[in-house]
C-alpha cells in the first residue's frame, strides 16, 4: 500500500518553525529552571528510629511532633527491590501523611542496602527474623496484634507470615501484591520463568540494582527509556514539576541489590512455582498455608498495573481463609496508586474506613 493511500502528507513551513521555536524556547527555559534546582529530598514526615536488627530498621512516623499513639499499629511492610519512601514520597504525595491524618499510628520497615555480607540471607530470615522481630517489638512497646500493610513483593512476605504467625495480625491489607504470579498477561513472569535461577545466583551472588532496574524498564522500553524524558521539555520551565521529575527518578534509580539467597529462593518458589496457587510456599522449612490466613483481609489492586496485573493479586480471594475478605480496585497503575492526587484522595481513607469497622483504628 502506497503513503498516498492515507493521503498527501501537508507540512507547512510557518507550522514547523513555530513549532521549532517554541522547542527551543522550553529547553533554553529548562537550561535555566534546572541550575535553580537543588538536590531533590524526599520522605515528607518526620519519622523516628525504634528498633533494629542490622541493616534492616523500624521507623515510627510522627509527624511534625510526637503524638500519642491511637489504635493498634500500623506496619508497612516494603518490596525488597525499591526504597520504601515511596509511601512518602512528598508533601503532596504521601500515602504516610493521609493515613496519620486519619489518626493511625505507622511505621515502617526499611531493609536497607545489602552488601556482599548479606548474600546469604534467606527468605525466612526476611520473614521469621526481621518482620517477627518488629513486630514483637511493637507487641512489646504498643501490645499487640499488629496491623500488617504489605505492599507488592513486601504483600507476599505479609501474606507468608500472616499465614505463619496469624496470631500476631489483626488485620491484613495487601497492596499491588501478586498471588498469582503466572497469569497469561504477567510479562515479567513470563521472562523469568524459565531462568536458570541457580546459575544466575552463583555467578553474581547478589543481584545488582541496575540489573533488576534495566528489566523493570524494558517492560515498557519506549513510554519508560524516551517517552517520558520527551514529554519532560513540555514542563522544564516549571520548578516545581522539575522537582517532582526528578524526586521520582531518584526514587527509581536508588534500588537496593538484591541478596543472593532470598532471590533464588523468591523466583524459583514463586515466579517459577507459583507457590501461592499451587500450594507448594516453604519459609525457614515451614509450609506457607493462606488457608491459615484467616484475620480480616483488604486487598488493593491497581486495574492498570503492568507489573502486577489485576487477576495476579484477586487471586487471593480464592486462597486465603478468612471470611472478611475485601477487594479494591484503584483506577491507577502500580505506581499511581500512591502518588496520584486521586491516591492522596482515596487510598488513605478507605484503608482508615475498613480498619476503623474492625477494630483496627
Amino acid at each position: 500500500m502506497s503513503a498516498g493511500s492515507f493521503g498527501p502528507l501537508q507540512f507547512n513551513p510557518l507550522d514547523l518553525a513555530t513549532e521549532a521555536w517554541e522547542f527551543q524556547k522550553h529547553l533554553a527555559e529548562g537550561t535555566r529552571v534546572l541550575g535553580q534546582v537543588e538536590d531533590v529530598e524526599y520522605g515528607a514526615t518526620a519519622r523516628e528510629e525504634v528498633w533494629r536488627d542490622g541493616k534492616t530498621v523500624l521507623y515510627r512516623f510522627v509527624g511534625d511532633a510526637p503524638a500519642k499513639a491511637k489504635g493498634p499499629p500500623l506496619l508497612i511492610v516494603y518490596a525488597l527491590v525499591n526504597r520504601p519512601y515511596m509511601v512518602d514520597l512528598q508533601a503532596d504525595r504521601s500515602l504516610v501523611k493521609g493515613l496519620l491524618a486519619l489518626g493511625l499510628d505507622v511505621y515502617v520497615i526499611d531493609w536497607g542496602y545489602p552488601d556482599r555480607s548479606d548474600r546469604y540471607l534467606t527468605l525466612d530470615d526476611y520473614i521469621n527474623r526481621y518482620i517477627d522481630g518488629a513486630v514483637d517489638h511493637l507487641a512489646a512497646t504498643r501490645g499487640g496484634p499488629v496491623n500488617l500493610l504489605g505492599v507488592c513483593q513486601g504483600g507476599a512476605f505479609s501474606l507468608c507470615y500472616a499465614a505463619l504467625h496469624p496470631e500476631k495480625v489483626r488485620n491484613l491489607v495487601t497492596m499491588v501484591t501478586p498471588v498469582d504470579f503466572q497469569t497469561p498477561d504477567n510479562m515479567l513472569s513470563s521472562w523469568v520463568r524459565e531462568l536458570d535461577v541457580d546459575l544466575f545466583v552463583d555467578a553474581l551472588g547478589n543481584v545488582p540494582a541496575d540489573l533488576m532496574n534495566a528489566s523493570y524498564l524494558m517492560l515498557k522500553p519506549f513510554r519508560l527509556n524516551l517517552q517520558k524524558y520527551v514529554g519532560l521539555v513540555d514542563t522544564l520551565d516549571n520548578p516545581k514539576a522539575v522537582e517532582d521529575f526528578l524526586r521520582m527518578e531518584k526514587w527509581i534509580f536508588d534500588s537496593p541489590d538484591q541478596a543472593g539467597e532470598a532471590f533464588r529462593d523468591f523466583i524459583k518458589q514463586f515466579y517459577q512455582g507459583n507457590a501461592f496457587v499451587n500450594g507448594t510456599a516453604q519459609v525457614g522449612g515451614q509450609k506457607v498455608d493462606l488457608g491459615f490466613v484467616g484475620m480480616p483481609v483488604l486487598n488493593i489492586y491497581a486495574e492498570q498495573d503492568h507489573l502486577v496485573p489485576p487477576d495476579a493479586s484477586r487471586a487471593l480471594a480464592g486462597l486465603v481463609g478468612s471470611e472478611d475478605y475485601t477487594e479494591l480496585g484503584f483506577k491507577g497503575g502500580h505506581i499511581g496508586i500512591y502518588v496520584s492526587s486521586r491516591a492522596q484522595r482515596e487510598v488513605p481513607a478507605a484503608i482508615h474506613r475498613w480498619l476503623s469497622t474492625r477494630g483496627g483504628t
